[in-house]
């Protein structure tokens, strides 16, 4: 299945502009990016892809990844250094509840505008918006196809 059969590119804009609405809000920089499978441990395969994204660029490390994997139903939420030393172990626990939620029920767009708008609120809390703030971070969806054969851990934020 490709990037359009999971979000339409009606879908992508309202991704896109949800981003560019939470980002109004906090210095934070919030990416979605999405691939149809991930076999293994998805969090070690967020972390590649952070890593690969370039997503620990942002002047004030406070990027966050959304990345889901929906052939394999599964996802995580990742962030980057400042947000971790920042927020309580857990912090996105909820958020990755509700998106399940929201995938289970066929509503991958409806899941993540919700999810980047109520992720935009939680941030501006530890990196509030400032006037000068810029746009560090692409705002549009990002896709890839990848394997994962080599990674071997448990599974953190399964959708089954």
């Amino acid at each position: 299945m490709a990037l359009a059969d999971f979000i339409p590119p009606e879908g992508q804009r309202r991704i896109a502009d949800a981003i560019t609405d939470a980002e109004r809000h906090t210095t934070g920089e919030i990416c979605v990016h999405v691939t149809p499978r991930c076999r293994r441990n998805v969090m070690k395969r967020a972390v590649k892809t952070f890593n690969r994204l370039h997503l620990y660029t942002t002047k004030r490390r406070n990027a966050v990844l959304i990345f889901v994997a929906y052939e394999d139903r599964k996802l995580a939420i990742l962030g980057d250094t400042a947000i971790n030393e920042a927020v309580p172990e857990g912090f996105w626990d909820g958020e990755v509840e509700e998106l399940t939620r929201y995938l289970k029920a066929g509503r991958p767009v409806d899941g993540l505008c919700a999810i980047i708008a109520r992720m935009g609120e939680r941030l501006s809390e530890y990196f509030p918006g400032e006037r000068d703030d810029e746009n560090e971070l692409s705002n549009e969806v990002t896709f890839d196809d990848i394997d994962d054969d080599d990674d071997h851990d448990e599974d953190y934020g399964n959708m089954e």
